[in-house]
Formats: structure tokens, sequence, C-alpha cells
């Protein structure tokens, strides 16, 4: 499972406040907390206003830089702002994210063609969120045939099948497995990513919503998530279902993790 740190957000309230201060040592401990639970990249997402964005991105990468190696997603709604903010990071990242709306993927895909950048591409465009599975499967043929015109492999890309609140949905989460099915099937080496705390949106004891859905769309086919990794819960099932998947030897990766005390026991 590649995990996407989602913390250093400024949708978060502590995040802004932080952002607004200018309160270095908190954006550093987040970095430094999530790098030290097992993530494979940080996102960076400063949802400010228009005119201080990529200021304030270049701020908070940065200050993640200082404190840690791992590679950056660069998180922002605006292409132009993650284009950008590639020249501000070390080493090739994710792009989060792209999809089919407006020419999100004009600006992106040529740039990111002949590097080892990767890239989050969600399963919308301009008409909205589709509301079927036929609609998604669309959507993502239409990014892969751009992908394939600038030669960029599937196992560079992160496809978001979309995973909205559970609250508001008529089959529970049918709809996205059968989509992830349908996209690991067509492509095995692309990955499958998404927001995976949005299932849980407006429901009480969220976690084990959260939890639940996790080891279901594992099972379905998700291999990538943005998440908390410093929630010992969620990489706890997160690890045992990779065993249970039969996708770690020996359960070698379960217990080198709960011995590192990435879950199971609090520090």
């Amino acid at each position: 499972m590649i995990i996407i740190g989602e913390k250093i957000n400024g949708a978060i309230p502590s995040v802004a406040r932080a952002i607004a201060e200018k309160d270095a040592g908190f954006i550093d401990n987040l970095a430094k907390t999530q790098a030290d639970a097992g993530a494979n990249f940080i996102d960076v997402c400063a949802s400010v206003e228009d005119s201080l964005e990529l200021e304030t991105m270049k701020w908070l990468i940065d200050l993640v830089q200082e404190v840690t190696d791992t590679p950056i997603a660069i998180d922002s709604p605006h292409a132009h702002i993650c284009v950008e903010a590639m020249k501000f990071c070390k080493k090739p990242g994710i792009i989060n994210s792209v999809s089919g709306e407006g020419n999100k993927i004009e600006l992106v895909f040529p740039v990111i063609a002949d590097t080892k950048w990767e890239c989050v591409a969600l399963l919308c465009d301009d008409t909205g969120i589709p509301k079927t599975a036929e609609k998604r499967m669309e959507v993502f043929r239409k990014i892969m045939e751009k992908a394939k015109a600038h030669n960029i492999a599937p196992s560079r890309l992160h496809i978001d099948p979309l995973v909205e609140m559970l609250c508001t949905s008529e089959d529970g989460i049918n709809m996205v497995v059968d989509v992830i099915k349908d996209i690991k099937a067509q492509y095995p080496a692309i990955h499958v990513t998404g927001g995976l705390s949005n299932i849980s949106f407006n429901l009480p004891a969220r976690r084990l919503v959260n939890q639940a859905f996790i080891v279901l769309a594992m099972n379905a086919g998700m291999d990538s998530g943005i998440i908390a990794p410093t929630n010992q819960d969620l990489m706890g099932m997160i690890y045992a279902t990779e065993a249970l998947l039969g996708k770690d030897d020996y359960c070698m990766e379960y217990i080198g993790a709960y011995r590192e005390e990435l879950f199971g026991q609090k520090k």
C-alpha cells in the first residue's frame, strides 16, 4: 500500500492557523511524524487564497524537505500551481491532482511526460462527478488515451475513483468497488488511490467505517491511499489486510511494522 500522508493541508483548522502564523515548527513536526510513521509521500496542500498559494506552497515544501527526504505530493486544485511548485521539490513526487476538468491534463501531462513524476487522476470531468460506474470508466478511458499520447506509463498514475460519503450512497461502495476492479483488470500496473476518510463524513465512530472500507477497497485492488499514517489503527488494518490477501510473504511486513511500533502500541 502506497501511503500519501494527508496531514499538511490548509483545510485543516490547526494547519490553517500554523500557515497564518508562519509556525514552522508545527509544519516540521507534521512532516517528520508522518515520514516516521511510514508515509511514502507527504501531501502538501496550502488551501489559501489564490494570490498567496504559490508562495505558501514554497514555504511548506521547503519546511518538509528540511526534516525529511520523503517525496512531496503537490496538492492543488489549480494545475498551473502544481506545475510551478514542481520547481521547489528536490526529487520527483506526485502531482495531486488532475482530472477531465478543463485543461488540467493538458497543463500537467506534457510537463511530467519525460520525468519520474507520478500523478493522481480523478474520474470527473466538466460535467461533474459521474453518477455511474460506466460514466466514470468513460472518463478513465479518456485519461488513459492522453497518458499514452504523452508516453506516461500506467505505473506512474494513481487513479482516484472518487470516494464519496457513505451516508448519501444508495448502494454502499458497490459502484466504487466495480470501478476499482475494472481499472485493475485493464491495467494491472496502475495504482488506485483516494481520500479514504471521505467515506465516513457525517457518520459517528468514523474510524470503524474507515477501517472497514480500507479492507473492502484493498480487496478490490486499491493499492494507494491519502490517509493519516499516524493513525495506528488504520495502518494496522492495512498491514493485516495485505497479509490476508497474500501480499506479505510469511507476514514479514506485518511483523516488521509491529516491531517498529507503526501500529499496535503507542510510543
